[in-house]
């Protein structure tokens, strides 16, 4: 039953993340106090127009703390009334990597690292916010990403005369490797392989140019040469030694690739693993076991 006070064309979008340093096993969290409001939460805030909702999350953090984070597990969404509106919060586990900013913006006044049960009792908004904290301590938290990426669109392949390897973007599939080179820098992937496809590669290509990064062709992820008894075995290699890591195939290579790899290395279920064009699955995994399975559109 809707809330007959919530409008759903209204939704408020925001995120943020519980960022974390020190030992996994005993982490410190950063909670931010808002001279504005006058209270002690996780940093966060509202997205901008057209803005992903990870490119969001990476934004506010840098703003809030002044700190640049590697995004592990996403956590459960918070949602709250605001003025009569549904706001939906995205948080993500998310560990300091670097400082980029000496001070954080304005809306913060102060920022404290914390123990867990200490940051507990800091918080104003504690019955959501300890929701959180369980969360971020329920699994592991330091943890390695390997994303599955499926090209951006290509328009129809039967308009298409040439060689199909040679199909390119098209206007909405440019656009969607531009936003994928916004959420990439929150998992740092530092190895790119992708199909020779000049659409997969094109998809992966604004985050490797930003990055001064080379995209690496594997054939076996081609749809001609994707081979189910030895395909999945070599990515699951890659899984295992080239640590943060994105891989961009095709629609009729990635369900069973993905569907593969956790049923060898994830111990939940992936109901659905088909992705959209230009969308991107990603496994948190740690000494060789996937932990979780998160899958994003663009």
């Amino acid at each position: 039953m809707t809330d007959p006070q919530v409008h759903p064309t209204t939704l408020i979008h925001a995120a943020g993340a519980l960022v974390w340093r020190g030992d996994p096993a005993e982490p410190e969290i950063a909670v931010v106090h808002r001279p504005r409001y006058d209270d002690w939460s996780f940093p966060k805030g509202k997205l901008k127009p057209g803005e992903h909702v990870i490119a969001g999350a990476l934004r506010e953090v840098a703003e809030e703390t002044g700190f640049s984070v590697a995004l592990g597990r996403h956590l459960p969404p918070v949602h709250y009334l605001k003025g009569g509106k549904l706001k939906r919060v995205d948080y993500w586990a998310a560990r300091v990597v670097e400082q980029v900013a000496q001070e954080p913006s304005d809306e913060v006044d102060r920022l404290e690292w914390l123990p867990v049960e200490q940051a507990r009792a800091r918080l104003t908004y504690g019955d959501w916010d300890a929701g959180l904290l369980r969360a971020i301590t329920a699994a592991p938290l330091d943890t390695t990403p390997f994303l599955l990426v499926r090209h951006g669109n290509a328009g129809a392949r039967h308009e298409w005369q040439l060689d199909d390897d040679l199909r390119p973007l098209d206007d909405t599939g440019v656009a969607q490797a531009d936003t994928i080179a916004t959420i990439l820098p929150g998992y740092r992937p530092a190895t790119l392989i992708s199909s020779p496809s000049r659409r997969c590669v094109q998809t992966l290509l604004p985050y490797a140019a930003r990055r001064d990064l080379r995209i690496r062709t594997e054939r076996l992820l081609s749809e001609t040469e994707y081979d189910a008894a030895h395909s999945p075995e070599a990515v699951l290699t890659w899984l295992d030694t080239e640590g943060p890591a994105a891989v961009c195939g095709h629609g009729k290579v990635l369900p069973e690739l993905l569907a593969t790899m956790t049923e060898r290395r994830y111990d939940g279920h992936v109901e659905d693993t088909h992705l959209r064009k230009g969308a991107l699955a990603v496994l948190h995994h740690r000494d060789g076991r996937v932990v979780a399975v998160e899958r994003y559109n663009t």
